[in-house]
């Protein structure tokens, strides 16, 4: 019999049975929020530091006051993950408006809400890994960067959402989105990555990507390992030809793409440079030190 979790709700945990949020506030009633996902590793909160600046800064960017402060809010995430138990698992981190009137106006909200589950995770099987996924390409176009900027990881998720429904009503499990100019965005979920001729190519963030901390890790190692990568626009050619294409994630880290709109990647498998990467991230995740 599974544990009830512990959830933390405000300035303290509860009971999962008692972790509600009001009908009125803004998080629920106009996705008015910004939120992180974090992976555990071997107990280890990972990325921390990172994700927790990334999450101050959205909420700087929609003017939202996180109720307590970067170091405070880090003892909380790990407080969260001890009194769940969690080994390996998944931390979402939730701010919201807070409880305000009906209306948009987010000046009636007083006081940010904040949330923080610790849990277990549904990943990717491991076949997809070993053997590689389809994706296709989302008529659904990304958000325009000056309408809503990619960095800011919001509670909205509709234009995503939408994406994602593409994708899973062709029996995919991930779309790639395009910009209003026609140049790759990301996943619904996950940022893009190519190869071509030993180079790897990634969109940059005012592309409308998000400033992916699982992305930023992936071209440190490359990096390391005397891999060049650009950054530079990339077209829908660009991911019909290139030799390899992956994804990365939270929760799918490196996971390589081998068919996109019915055209076959490279050989039909995982490539040489992605399984490296995906090797290279497995090794770093685990053994990382807070």
């Amino acid at each position: 019999m599974n544990m009830a979790l512990k959830i933390w709700l405000n300035d303290r945990l509860v009971d999962e049975a008692d972790a509600k949020v009001s009908v009125f506030d803004h998080g629920l009633l106009y996705g008015d929020g910004v939120f992180e996902g974090i992976r555990v590793y071997d107990k280890r909160v990972f990325e921390m530091e990172a994700h927790v600046r990334r999450l101050f800064d959205s909420a700087r960017a929609i003017r939202l006051q996180v109720p307590m402060s970067k170091e405070d809010l880090t003892r909380a995430i790990e407080t969260t993950v001890e009194a769940n138990r969690i080994h390996d698992g998944y931390i979402r981190l939730v701010v919201t408006r807070g409880i305000g009137c009906l209306g948009l106006n987010p000046f009636t909200c007083k006081t940010a809400g904040l949330i923080i589950i610790a849990d277990k995770i549904q990943l990717y099987p491991e076949e997809l890994y070993e053997k590689g996924m389809k994706v296709i390409s989302a008529t659904t176009v990304r958000n325009h960067p000056l309408a809503l900027p990619p960095q800011i990881k919001s509670l909205n998720y509709l234009n995503n959402i939408l994406a994602k429904m593409e994708a899973l009503d062709v029996d995919v499990p991930e779309a790639i989105m395009y910009n209003h100019e026609g140049y790759v965005a990301e996943a619904t979920g996950d940022n893009v990555f190519i190869v071509r001729n030993s180079i790897i190519y990634a969109p940059p963030v005012e592309a409308g990507s998000l400033e992916g901390i699982t992305r930023a890790v992936v071209i440190r190692l490359a990096r390391q390992e005397g891999l060049e990568v650009v950054e530079k626009n990339l077209t829908r050619y660009d991911l019909y030809v290139c030799d390899e294409l992956f994804l990365t994630g939270t929760a799918a880290e490196v996971i390589g793409i081998v068919e996109i709109d019915g055209r076959v990647i490279g050989d039909g498998k995982p490539g040489t440079i992605t399984r490296l990467l995906r090797d290279r991230f497995y090794s770093y995740a685990r053994r990382k030190e807070k």
